[in-house]
Parts: C-alpha cells; structure tokens; sequence
C-alpha cells in the first residue's frame, strides 16, 4: 500500500545518537553516496569542478542549467550591501567570534532589507552573502574598509576583491576560491547547519533567522570548524619536528591523540566509507598548484598514513579522508592563512543549498502545503 512502506526501525539503542540514519524527509538538491560520494541533483560533484560558480549554484537551485545569464545578472543587481547594514555591522564587537558575527549580520540584513518571501530572500540573500562575509572577515581582522562589489567580475572574483587580505595574490586566490564555494554548496539534508535550518524555518520563520541559525550551528566545534582543526594539527607537526618531519614521526602523533582519546581531525564520515570525492578533487589541486608547499607535503603523507593507522581499529567504519583534511591546507597555500575565518567562507557556499532546501519544505513539499514543525518526541526517564 502507498505510504506505508517501512523505511527504518526504532529500537532503544537509537536513542540519544543524534537521529543518524533516522529518515525524516526528502532532499530534492543533492544526495551522498557512500562510496561515490557528494551528488548534486544526480550529478556527481566532480562533474562541476570546470564550471562557474553561478552555473553550479543556478543548476543547484533550479536543476536547469538554461537561464544562467538572467540569474548572474540578477545577482549582480542584488550584490551591495545598504549602508545602513554596512555601519551596523562596523559596531558589533570586534572581539566576537566571526561565525557568530556573520550570524548576526545576517539577521541584520534581514531586518534592514528583507523582501518577506523565502524565494526573494533566498536570491537576495545568496546576491549579498560575498559583500557580508567580506564585509566581517575584513572588520574582525582589522583590514580597513571594504570595497563594493564590481559589475565586471563574476561572483567569488568580487568576493576575493572585497578580501583586504595582506600580500595577497588575487589570481591565485580566486581559483581555489571558485573550487572550495563549488564543493562546498550542499550536502544531502541531514548535516546539522542544514538541519537546524530548515528545523527553525519549519517554525515559519523567515529565511534570514533560519540562516543566521544555520551559521551558528555551521561554526561548531563539531561541524564546520574542523578544517581548522585539522590544519593547526599539521602546524603542530610542523612546530614539532620542522619541514622534514618523518612518517614514523606523523605515525606517532597519531597514534599518541588515539591513545589520549582525542579526535583524529579530516578523517572519517558519517555517511561516507571511501576517500570524499571533494577531497580528492583538492588533494589533486594542492598536489598541481602547490606540490612543494610544506602543508601540502604533510597533508599528502597524512593521506597515506592516517588510514592505515585508523584501519586498526574495527569499530571505525571511515577512516578515509574527508574534504576537511585538505580544504584547509589549499587555502593557506594559495595564500589565505587565516583559519579562523575558514567556516566564514564554508558558510558563503553552504547559504545556496541550506536556502533552497528551506524553499522546498515550506513551499513545495506536500504538493504545496510545507511541511509541519519540527517536533520529534522525547521519552521521558528518570535520571
């Protein structure tokens, strides 16, 4: 009979493991094979890597890949920040966590120039997100003013533009600019910055509150900072036993954070049990770009070394590389050193793909209805 298929069973062991593999809904943007990896709309994401960002995001949102010219316009138009957002966010305090500054900046964009539709918002909001994560990375590291967007550049060559990074080359950091908002758009509907989303928006709030949520969940320690993390762990090799330091000596670093229980940063998946195909695709940028860059080097012998080492032990279902043990490195290497704001530029990506997903559930699901609010039940036990 339709609709009463069984698709998942609830015993007691699945209680407080933070509803993994619980099947709640539909992702109509992107899917993840275990195996193969990131999928947006069918299409494997290696299938974008030589396309512009406004042709990925445009396919993304729309699943057509006609009337990209009209959409890149139509961000072009959308792309300045009013002054008004502009001044309030130069008085928020400097000494706050940037994720949380861009989670307030985007509130503030919401209150100052939201439209009221999740369809407009999402399009003005994904217009203005490269000017607004500028706009605070360049603040909180006390860069000076920030540029307005330009007409003749495309999407992330005004983002890097608007970057006041020192000694920066641009060329360079355009291209893995491109690559890393490519990569880093969707991925499925369960991550907890997706979900948290679209759990605020199912409430019926608007597009701005449900993003400013989805920042805050995005720069968790468990979420989106462990490119981060995962960078200072090769720095500290580095620190440790200088340029040339030895496999044996990376294998025992290793092995040292498992003994002291502490987590192996880039490696293993919730969803994947091979090599993340995002990667991949950097690890193979790095190794073209960078091949002689001293992080790249570590982050290519980690890619060797880590896995056997975390084959070991049989509980670890996914002891492969995921995107985080090298999205950091490419970006330093490229000349962006600055870790503390690599959730800032995961958070420009991910905007496209949480956005249409919260579009979807509140208009399209349920041939139109929405879904209802998010209301899981809890059972009660006494401590």
């Amino acid at each position: 009979m339709k609709g009463k298929k069984v698709l998942f069973e609830i015993t007691e062991e699945k209680l407080e493991t933070g509803l993994r593999g619980y099947p709640i809904g539909y992702c109509t943007t992107s899917s993840v094979d275990p195996i193969k990896g990131l999928f947006y709309r069918g299409k494997p994401v290696e299938s974008f890597c030589t396309k512009t960002p406004e042709e990925v995001m445009h396919y993304l949102i729309t699943g057509k890949e006609e009337g990209v010219d009209d959409f890149a316009k139509v961000l072009k138009e959308e792309s300045t920040l009013s002054e008004n957002v502009t001044n309030h966010i130069l008085e928020l305090p400097r000494n706050a966590h940037p994720m949380r500054l861009l989670s307030i900046a985007v509130q503030l964009l919401g209150i100052l120039e939201g439209k009221g539709g999740y369809r407009e918002d999402q399009l003005q909001l994904i217009a203005k997100m490269p000017h607004l994560v500028a706009t605070v990375i360049n603040y909180h590291a006390g860069w000076g003013q920030t540029p307005k967007p330009r007409n003749d550049l495309s999407y992330m060559e005004n983002f890097t533009h608007m970057l006041n990074v020192p000694k920066g080359d641009k060329t360079k950091l355009i291209a893995i600019m491109e690559l890393i908002n490519i990569l880093h758009y969707d991925h499925a509907g369960g991550n907890l910055s997706t979900f948290v989303g679209k759990s605020v928006a199912s409430g019926l709030q608007d597009m701005y509150g449900s993003i400013a949520a989805s920042m805050l969940a995005l720069g968790s320690v468990r979420h989106g900072k462990a490119n981060q993390d995962c960078l200072e762990f090769s720095n500290s090799l580095i620190l440790k036993y200088g340029k040339e330091v030895t496999d044996e000596q990376i294998e025992d670093c290793i092995r040292e954070r498992l003994k002291n229980r502490e987590l192996v940063f880039g490696f293993g998946h919730g969803e994947l049990r091979a090599e993340d195909v995002r990667a991949s695709i950097l690890y193979a940028f790095s190794k073209k770009h960078y091949p002689d860059h001293p992080l790249v080097k570590i982050a290519l012998r980690l890619r060797e070394i880590c896995p056997k080492i975390l084959k070991e032990n049989p509980r670890i279902s996914s002891p492969y590389p995921n995107v985080d043990a090298i999205s950091g490195t490419a970006l330093s290497a490229a000349g962006f050193e600055y870790p503390e704001y690599f959730t800032l530029l995961f958070g420009l990506a991910r905007v496209v793909g949480i956005s249409t997903q919260i579009v979807y559930e509140r208009l399209e699901a349920r041939s139109g209805k929405g879904t209802p609010i998010v209301h899981p039940q809890y059972l009660y036990r006494n401590p």
